[in-house]
C-alpha cells in the first residue's frame, strides 16, 4: 500500500464523529492526514457538534469535543495532497462561503483525486460546482442542493449506514455509515482491506 497524504477540510461545529473517527481511521491505516480550517493555524482548535437521531423530525445538536488542527489552511498547497475528506456538521454551511475553500475543492475534482464527503459535507461539493452528472449521497436535507448542482441524489437507507461510490467520489448520509464509507474510501485509495 502506498501511503497517501490526505487533506481534511474542517471548521467550527464540524460533526464530532465525522471528523474524529475518519481522522483516526485514516491514520490507523497508515495515511498522513492534515486537518485544516480557514483562518486558524496548526495547533488551534475547532469546536465540534454532536448530531444525534433521537426520534424527532431532524437530528438534535449538542456541543462536542474540541478537535486540534494539525495544518494551516492559509499555507496549504492542494497539489501536495492525494485525496480530500469533507466531514459534515455545521461547518460546510459556512465554509462554502469561502472562495479559497471552493478553489481547493475544485482542484481535487478537476485532478480526479479521491474525495470523501459525508452528511452535510456535499454542501461544499455543490457550492464548488463539481457534482454535475455525479451521483452523491448526503444527509437528506442536502438532497436539494445535490440535485440543484446537477448531481443525482442517492438517498440514505433506513439505518443511514450506506455509502455510495461514483468513480473517485465516495459519499455517505451520516456517521452511522462510517464503516461502509471508510471501507469504500480506503479501497479507492488503494489501501489493503481485510475482506
Amino acid at each position: 500500500m502506498a501511503k497517501k497524504t490526505i487533506l481534511m477540510l474542517v471548521g467550527d461545529f464540524v460533526e464530532d464523529y465525522e471528523v474524529m473517527v475518519p481522522f483516526q481511521m485514516l491514520l490507523m491505516a497508515g495515511h498522513v492526514v492534515h486537518a485544516a480550517c480557514p483562518g486558524k493555524p496548526a495547533g488551534d482548535m475547532v469546536a465540534t457538534a454532536i448530531h444525534d437521531f433521537e426520534g424527532q423530525q431532524t437530528y438534535s445538536e449538542k456541543r462536542g469535543h474540541n478537535f486540534r488542527l494539525n495544518a494551516a489552511f492559509d499555507e496549504l498547497d492542494e497539489n501536495a495532497y492525494d485525496a480530500l475528506v469533507i466531514p459534515g456538521g455545521r461547518a460546510p454551511e459556512y465554509l462554502r462561503l469561502n472562495a479559497r475553500v471552493l478553489e481547493v475543492v475544485r482542484h481535487f475534482a478537476a485532478a480526479d483525486k479521491p474525495i470523501a464527503a459525508i452528511c452535510h459535507g456535499p454542501q461544499l461539493l455543490a457550492a464548488a460546482g463539481v457534482l454535475q452528472d455525479r451521483a452523491c449521497c448526503a444527509y437528506p436535507a442536502v438532497g436539494p442542493e445535490v440535485s440543484g448542482a446537477g448531481g443525482s441524489f442517492v438517498p440514505a437507507n433506513e439505518s443511514f449506514d450506506n455509502a455510495h461510490v461514483d468513480g473517485n467520489l465516495v459519499t455517505a448520509p451520516a456517521w452511522p455509515a462510517h464503516p461502509a464509507w471508510m471501507r469504500a474510501f480506503l479501497k479507492v485509495l488503494g489501501t489493503q482491506i481485510v475482506p
